[in-house]
């Protein structure tokens, strides 16, 4: 029997660990680009689990190959091979261009199998070739390793001792990182677009010259694309538009459409750094998580989604920089790539997001002012028209003060 919401809060009040600033509804299915809540009430989604949900909610190709999948084998451990993941590998080497591919569960695990992998590559060139310079602003992960990456104190605060060789620069400026960079820079690590951090876009000519400095001092270029890749700019991979080349790139996020999954990939050379012990995972790379990634790989690829991307994205930006032409005082800017948007506003953007939650939009705020867009990558103009008639009189309010 479904229970009420009351009943839900309290339940979760009693036993769950209270880590997140929940919003006051109990999602209970969902449709395409709309979920409803435990009384029926329909919202249309514009966060898709934060980028997770790229091919809408119930897309009946996933649903069947997950249910397939399942009755077949979830799980089996990696001392044996299962087809599915294999395919998911060879996928994700085919559209990397790099040369081995390594399944965990999360982001987090992603990015800590990357660092990982980093260091045991240049340990053998050099044990104090151990710095990894990371961005102010990022974002990488929740475990102790990739909260240290993350260029931010305040998830610093209360976690130390923190793990020793990490440092920080500005993300874009190019000076920072020359002066910090030396033969004891064992990797860089960027998100390719930040997204945690309020949605910022590089130049091409910053990340060239990045790639340039990384093989001037024999580090690695990590390029995390947990948030931004998997179709969500337009292209496969963020840093296909800025035509270079990283040497490990990470992803999670939107690789299984919702099942957890994440992955690291590396070229041929980083590779040889790790041997059989060197590193593992129980449920990393189970059959039921990668036969999801590969339905979400072949449909992204093969059915027209990138240029879709590219489509409406351009119309989404349009009609949100028409709300900054209309509400200049109120919205700084809008910029993003596809359908990884972002609004900076000159307020905060929480009273934003609970109005259109009331009014049946489920959009994100991040980094206290920016209001983050990642719907779907199925999303059509008339569902862009439905979100902007939700949000533009909340925002002509906020505007008035």
């Amino acid at each position: 029997m479904r229970e009420t919401d009351e009943a839900i809060y309290a339940k979760d009040a009693a036993g769950y660990l209270p880590v997140f600033n929940r919003y006051k509804i109990v999602l209970d299915h969902g449709e395409g680009v709309y979920v409803f809540d435990n009384n029926g009430k329909k919202y249309i989604d514009f966060l898709a689990g934060i980028a997770v949900n790229v091919l809408g909610h119930a897309y009946a190709p996933l649903v069947e190959t997950i249910a397939e999948q399942a009755g077949r084998m979830i799980h089996c451990s990696n001392l044996y091979y299962t087809q599915a993941q294999a395919d998911a590998a060879e996928r994700l080497v085919r559209l990397t261009g790099l040369g081995k591919a390594f399944f965990a569960n999360s982001g987090a695990e992603a990015n800590e199998g990357a660092i990982k992998v980093a260091h045991k590559y240049a340990h053998a060139k050099d044990p104090e070739k151990s710095q990894i310079i990371t961005a102010w602003h990022s974002f990488h992960g929740r475990t102790l390793a990739t909260l240290t990456a993350t260029g931010q104190p305040k998830y610093h605060e209360g976690f130390g001792p923190l793990p020793a060789g990490f440092d920080y620069v500005h993300y874009g400026n190019i000076e920072e990182l020359e002066k910090m960079m030396s033969a004891k820079t064992c990797a860089v690590m960027l998100e390719t677009i930040q997204g945690e951090g309020g949605v910022h876009v590089p130049t091409a000519e910053y990340l060239k010259r990045v790639r340039e400095l990384c093989d001037e001092h024999g580090a690695l270029l990590i390029f995390d694309e947990i948030q931004c890749g998997m179709g969500r700019t337009g292209k496969m991979f963020a840093y296909e538009h800025f035509g270079v080349q990283p040497d490990i790139v990470t992803l999670a996020k939107g690789l299984a459409g919702g099942v957890p999954i994440g992955a690291f990939i590396v070229t041929d050379e980083v590779a040889g750094a790790f041997h059989a012990g060197d590193h593992g995972t129980t449920f990393g790379g189970n059959p039921l998580a990668c036969a999801a990634a590969n339905v979400v790989l072949d449909t992204v690829q093969k059915e027209g989604i990138l240029g879709h991307v590219d489509k409406v994205g351009a119309y989404f930006r349009e009609k949100l920089e028409g709300f900054q032409k209309k509400y200049p005082a109120l919205i700084k800017e809008v910029r993003g790539m596809g359908l990884l948007l972002g609004m900076e506003l000159s307020i905060e953007g929480r009273g934003i997001v609970n109005e259109c939650l009331e009014h049946g939009a489920i959009i994100n705020c991040t980094a206290g002012n920016v209001l983050r867009f990642v719907p779907p990558l199925i999303v059509k103009e008339a569902h862009i028209d439905e979100l902007c008639a939700i949000l533009e009189p909340i925002l002509a309010k906020y505007a008035k003060g």
